[in-house]
This record gives C-alpha cells, structure tokens and sequence, in this order.
C-alpha cells in the first residue's frame, strides 16, 4: 500500500524532487521588525516590518486566512507526528494543538502574535497550503531556533510546482526577540528571513503559498506573513541584495 506522503510525492512528480535535489539555499535580505512586549512566554505583538526606509504597518500585512494541510504525519504521542499549533506559555491568543486541523493553523498564523507559531517536529514531514487574506509580492517568515530548514512553493493553477527554494534558518538575521512556547523549557532566538517572489520568477502578486518540511529538514517551527511593497525601486533593491534563487519550471538552538 502507498503511503498518502508517497502518493503526494508521486503526484507531484520530479519538480518535487529537483527542487529539492538541486535548490541552492536562498540567501536573505534583511528588515527590521518591530513589536510589543519582549516576555519569552508572553504575547510579542508585530506592529511593523521596515525594509530601508520603508515601513510596512501591520495593518496592512497579509496574514493566512485559510489552509489547506494536505499531509501531516500522524500524531501517536510523544514526539510524533510534524506541524502542531503551538503558543508561548502565557500568550492570550492562539492554541496548542499537537494534531492540528485546518483551522488551527488559521489561528496561529492568522494574527500579529509572534508567540503563536507553528511547531514542526524535528523528524516530521508535512506538506501545508497557505492562503492569504491579501495579495503579497513579498513574504517575511520568522522561525524558532535558527537551525531549520523550511521549503516554500508556487503553483500554477493546475496544481504544478512553477517556483520554489529551501531556506535555511540558520543563515537568517536574529529579529531581536526570543520566544518559549508550551513545546519546549526555554526560550529560543527566533531569526527573520524576507523572500521576494521576483527572485523567484513569480511575477505580480500571489495569494497562496505551499510550504513543507522533509524529514532532514529538522522540524522548522514558524510564522509567516506577506505584505506587497509598492515601491518599484524598494523591490528592485530587495531583488539585488537577495542571493541565487533557484526557480523550476514546471529545534530547535540553543538561545
């Protein structure tokens, strides 16, 4: 019997596996963020991302308003299963939810609680569709640890992979605040990495992201928001100070 990860990447055909096999890692342009409250296991609030002179309110961010999990390994226990729902100890937003439904993963990610993240565990694979309740051109990811590595996709209306890379938090600014959520006993660094669809070949705006995780890739736990950028000569700097993207066709540190 096929597994439902092995159907998945049998569905997907070789774009999955070149993009995986031949991605170089992507390299990060920099943007300052900046919140409220600096408790590790309280409520760290984004109020604005900055890129150069340019500040980007968190009012007008996209955040995920639907997802789509189209695999998750299971949860059986202990440290089972991959992307769980996970918040700090004392955040007043969020869930903890080890075997999360679509909807968990709107809650945590659909706000400006930094502290409300989703948790990928260290041997896990998932496989998770993301919508937005705006249009981006950019997209800012925060991850726990810095020692992770998280894929990001596009894909045509179909359903093929067109672009996509892999990051690798451990290659990311430190974004000035740490966090300890209900998962873990101490507070880690939390890095900031900004990706612009351009350097990826995906041109205008999108709505929708997929992002997974591989089973080497140990288990990225993150917060993700999009924002477009309106200035032409801001993305045009963000394109020239990001690194080589790879673009196809078709836990956890200590603090």
């Amino acid at each position: 019997m096929i597994s439902s990860l092995s159907k998945f990447a049998l569905s997907t055909g070789a774009a999955v596996g070149a993009l995986l096999a031949l991605a170089n890692t992507a390299s990060a342009f920099s943007f300052t963020t900046n919140f409220t409250g600096n408790s590790p296991k309280g409520d760290i609030f984004l109020e604005s991302i900055q890129i150069g002179s340019t500040i980007i309110d968190q009012s007008v961010l996209s955040y995920v308003s639907a997802a789509n999990i189209v695999y998750n390994d299971p949860y059986t226990g202990g440290n089972s299963g991959a992307a769980s729902a996970d918040i700090g100890d004392n955040a007043t937003t969020g869930v903890k939810v080890e075997d999360p439904s679509n909807g968990d993963i709107v809650t945590n990610l659909g706000n400006n609680n930094l502290n409300n993240i989703i948790d990928g565990e260290d041997k896990g694979s998932f496989v998770i569709d993301l919508t937005f309740n705006k249009a981006f051109n950019n997209l800012f990811f925060w991850e726990r640890g810095m020692n992770s590595r998280l894929g990001v996709q596009f894909l045509d209306d179909l359903g093929n992979v067109i672009a996509g890379t892999v990051l690798d938090s451990s290659t990311w600014d430190y974004a000035g605040y740490k966090i300890d959520t209900k998962e873990i006993t101490e507070a880690q660094k939390v890095g900031s990495y900004g990706l612009n669809l351009a350097d990826l070949g995906v041109s205008g705006r999108a709505t929708t992201v997929r992002l997974y995780s591989e089973k080497a890739f140990n288990g990225p736990d993150f917060k993700v928001a999009g924002a477009t950028v309106p200035e032409p000569g801001t993305v045009i700097g963000l394109s020239a100070l990001a690194g080589a993207f790879f673009v196809s066709r078709r836990r956890k540190a200590d603090a």
